[in-house]
């Protein structure tokens, strides 16, 4: 399954919800930041393709940093994603490899739609929720307004993904909403896996 949804929605919410019911979990941020991480390949590149400035004081990757350049310059944004995207890919197929038969694999990926991946999945659940929630939330992780703003165009607009979704979560409400609203979720997983399965 594709789990996706623009930035400050709470995918990490609904895929904690589907951990929680059994689901395996492959987490696309999680990767990002494994491929970039001290003394890997992926980092010596970024670092050549940005300079020391995106180098934090103990060697690794001073992600707010590299996230004011890309974020503010579409340019320097892709020349990021050449270096990484093959790196996460490679990463994640090797995850996705190691699970087992009967697992219900939840791959975590907020650019989904913006690579054109929803055909790679047997099913894209997206998680909404209204623009000034998400700035609110992103706001109060300690991301400032302009930040949080750009990121935010940076992704996909709400229709788009919503035209890639076989199942939308709100993530507007309450905990007890989205807690009725991921059982659907997971319900609807385990009658896709059984209907396989025979």
């Amino acid at each position: 399954m594709g789990l996706t949804g623009g930035i400050g929605s709470g995918k990490s919410a609904v895929s904690a919800r589907l951990v929680a019911r059994g689901a395996v979990l492959i987490d696309a941020d999680q990767i990002a930041r494994d491929v970039v991480a001290p003394g890997t390949a992926g980092l010596a590149a970024v670092l050549a393709a940005f300079g020391p400035e995106v180098a934090a004081a103990d060697g690794s990757l001073d992600r707010p940093a590299l996230g004011r350049i890309v974020f503010a310059d579409e340019t320097a944004r892709r020349r990021l994603e050449a270096i990484v995207h093959p790196l996460i890919q490679a990463e994640t197929a090797r995850r996705i490899a190691g699970a087992t038969a009967g697992d219900i694999v939840v791959h975590d990926i907020p650019l989904l739609v913006e690579v054109g991946a929803a055909g790679a999945y047997d099913l894209v659940v997206v998680v909404e929720a209204p623009a000034a929630l998400r700035l609110a939330r992103l706001e109060a992780r300690g991301l400032p307004r302009e930040q949080a703003q750009a990121r935010m165009a940076a992704q996909a607009d709400d229709a788009r993904r919503r035209a890639a979704a076989d199942l939308i979560v709100d993530n507007g409400g309450t905990l007890a909403d989205l807690d009725a609203q991921v059982h659907e979720v997971w319900q609807a997983l385990l009658a896709r896996r059984d209907a396989t399965a025979t």
